[in-house]
Parts: C-alpha cells; sequence; structure tokens
C-alpha cells in the first residue's frame, strides 16, 4: 500500500497548471486590492497580534507538524503534502471567516498581507528544512532534487506580483480599485473552482480510492492548527477578537498554492495532492463551522442548555 499510495500519479495537462497559475494570480490581485500600506504598519501599530501570528503561522505550525508526523508516521508522501500546507501562508478566505467570527478583521487582513509577502521565501524555506528533518520525507526531497530557486520564482509569480500590482492600483487608482475588487476575487474564486472540478473529475478514482487515509490526518492536523493558534494569542495576552483572528490564519491556509508547487515541482505526487486537495475542502467546513459558534452558535447552545 505505501508503495502503491507514494507512486500514485494525478492526471493534470500544461493547460491545467497554467488555469491554476492564472486563477491564483487573479485572487490574489483581488484581494491586493483590498489593501494599503497601513495594513503592514500594523507591526508597529498592534507589534503582539503581528507577532503572535507570525509565531503561530511560519514556526508553530510547521514544528507541531513534524511533531505529529514523527508521532503518527504515516506514508511519506502523506507526510511531505502536509509539510507543504504547513509551509503555506494563511488562505485568501481567512479575512472572510475572520469577520464572520467576529474576530480581529484589520488584524487578519494585515496578518494575511505580512505573511503573502514573506511567503515568496519563506514557504520554501521553511518546507524544505521541516521536511529534511524527517528522514523519509528527505528522501523525497532527495531524489527530486527540488530546485529552490525556482520555487521563489513560482511563489513570486503567483502571490508577490499580484500582491504588489494590486497594492499600486489601489494606492492610484483607489476608486476603481473599491469597484472591481468584488467582481476580481469573485471571478478568481469561480475561476479556480471550475478548475477544481475539472482535475477532480479528471482523478476521481484515485480520490475516493485514498481519501479515507487522509481525512483523519487532515482533521487531526487542521484542530492544532486552529487550537495552536488560539494559544498564541492567549498566551501573548491577547483579546478574544485577536485569539480569533490568529486562529483562523493558522487553520485557514493556502492549500491553492500547496497543489500548485505540488504539481509544479513533485511530478503530481498523489500522497501530497491528497492531502492538499482534502485540506482546501476540509478548511472551508471549519472555517464556516467555527465562524458560526463564534458569532452566535455559542450564545445558542448556552440557551438550549440553560432552557433544558
Amino acid at each position: 500500500m505505501n508503495e502503491t499510495i507514494d507512486a500514485l500519479q494525478l492526471n493534470l495537462s500544461g493547460g491545467g497548471l497554467m488555469v491554476m497559475n492564472m486563477s491564483l494570480a487573479i485572487i490574489m490581485f483581488g484581494v491586493a486590492l483590498e489593501l494599503k500600506l497601513h495594513h503592514f504598519e500594523a507591526i508597529v501599530e498592534q507589534p503582539k497580534g503581528v507577532i503572535s501570528g507570525f509565531i503561530s503561522q511560519f514556526l508553530f505550525l510547521p514544528a507541531i507538524t513534524l511533531v505529529l508526523i514523527c508521532l503518527l508516521e504515516p506514508y511519506p508522501s502523506f507526510a511531505l503534502g502536509m509539510m507543504m500546507v504547513a509551509a503555506c501562508p494563511g488562505g485568501n478566505i481567512s479575512n472572510f471567516f475572520s469577520q464572520l467570527s467576529g474576530g480581529n478583521t484589520a488584524l487578519s487582513i494585515s496578518l494575511t498581507a505580512i505573511a503573502t509577502l514573506l511567503a515568496v521565501f519563506a514557504t520554501p524555506l521553511n518546507f524544505t528544512f521541516w521536511a529534511s528533518l524527517y528522514p523519509p520525507t528527505a528522501n523525497i526531497l532527495r531524489e527530486i532534487q527540488v530546485d529552490l530557486f525556482q520555487v521563489f520564482q513560482i511563489v513570486g509569480l503567483i502571490l508577490g506580483i499580484p500582491l504588489i500590482l494590486g497594492m499600486l492600483v489601489r494606492h492610484y487608482a483607489e476608486k476603481y480599485a473599491l469597484k472591481w475588487t468584488g467582481w476580481i476575487k469573485k471571478f478568481g474564486i469561480v475561476f479556480f473552482g471550475s478548475f477544481v472540478v475539472v482535475a477532480f473529475s479528471m482523478n476521481i478514482e484515485h480520490f475516493l480510492g485514498y481519501v479515507h487515509l487522509v481525512i483523519g490526518l487532515v482533521f487531526l492536523h487542521n484542530l492544532l492548527a486552529l487550537l495552536g493558534g488560539y494559544s498564541w494569542g492567549k498566551l501573548f495576552n491577547l483579546p478574544m477578537s485577536d485569539c480569533k483572528s490568529i486562529a483562523i490564519e493558522t487553520g485557514i491556509q493556502n492549500s491553492g498554492l500547496g497543489l500548485l508547487l505540488i504539481f509544479s515541482f513533485f511530478d503530481s505526487l498523489g500522497g501530497m495532492a491528497l492531502i492538499a486537495a482534502w485540506w482546501g475542502i476540509w478548511h472551508i467546513i471549519v472555517g464556516f463551522i467555527i465562524s458560526w459558534y463564534w458569532s452566535t452558535g455559542k450564545t445558542s447552545i448556552k440557551k438550549l442548555f440553560s432552557n433544558a
């Protein structure tokens, strides 16, 4: 079974990879149209929140991922997929869930902006560093021989350039930026969603045949990310709204970027792609669940038990 999963190759044409690149860049551009320079000034204005969020995303999540992998010893390609997701920045929909849950939306947007900018360098370095510490994943890295410079280029093209262009448009043409942002983000998400549906239909046998092996891993991994993010906020003595946002920024990862890197540099390694794909589905589900709980669900549950 181990060899079968690690040898599993998912189907994605060169054109499909191009569509994935374009959709992620469009989504990032739409997010950037909402950003202004003051979102980066949060490092000075809200240093505790930003530092806590940075530690949670770029240090805690990869570290706890390595611990989880050492304890559970999943298939090597699954482990590598978990490390890839952990190395990615927060997802573009984290700001939406932060607002929905009553979190600190300004902090969430600032963390997304800062994490996305840092991800150009942090994602490749974090991934290779932590993956090299676990022998089975280190062996895969040696076999594939990932070119870090090429990874920097891909992440920069997909995240860095759209981020800078979007912020420039927002700065010099704010009226149009505010008018376009909603449409561009929606188009990008629909575009990416359509791609996912097509890619899923092309690989449905692989997905249905192995998804039961990754559901538990992704659930536990994501749960630790959310709890860890919340705990870091508490450790820094931050208000509840900040803790919510940091938890969401840590638990809602840019798995789309992870999938792109997997298909670009790991020959569509099936185990990695299954982890990233299921994470992409699950974090949307859990995002709505915790947003409902923090916004109205907690009160509804208390009323239910008080009336019982």
